[in-house]
């Protein structure tokens, strides 16, 4: 995510009523959501994978990730495949709003963390116009996953 002396580019996403932004460079495609195959002992957040183009990625519902309810999925749930470490991962939201070029006098620092509220994911508070996005991570968010995508899987 951008320093507070640059801009940055996010795409906003909803989770329920919160909304999220990150980073539009890591951004690959948004897909409608589909079928997975679910995966043998993996955590309640990772819902399967699937074979896109040759590639097997994994897909975590970051409601569940998040410690958020859990929705079920409709017309504008939306998957975001992502690079995160060179890895492609999908992430399902409630719905994808737009792309913000957000000034870096619009980004604050995120409240801090403690031991019963963590969110070390953060990078930042975002506020556009009635707006506040909560600026994620995404190596920090998806970091047990990507660990866990390294590991080869034939399509």
């Amino acid at each position: 995510m951008a320093q507070q002396n640059e801009h940055a580019e996010v795409l906003a996403f909803r989770l329920g009523t919160e909304e999220f932004g990150i980073d539009i460079h890591a951004v690959r495609e948004l897909r409608g959501y589909s079928a997975v195959t679910r995966l043998a002992n993996a955590p309640h957040y990772l819902k399967g994978v699937v074979n896109l183009r040759g590639c097997i990625i994994p897909i975590v519902d970051l409601r569940l990730k998040l410690g958020m309810y859990d929705a079920s999925y409709n017309a504008t749930t939306v998957v975001i495949v992502l690079a995160v470490k060179e890895q492609q991962i999908g992430i399902v939201v409630d719905s994808v709003s737009d792309v913000i070029n957000l000034q870096a006098e619009q980004i604050k620092p995120p409240p801090p963390s403690g031991p019963n509220f963590r969110h070390d994911y953060l990078t930042g508070i975002a506020t556009v116009d009635e707006r506040m996005l909560q600026l994620a991570d995404l190596s920090m968010l998806l970091a047990d996953v990507t660990a866990a995508a390294a590991l080869p899987l034939a399509a």
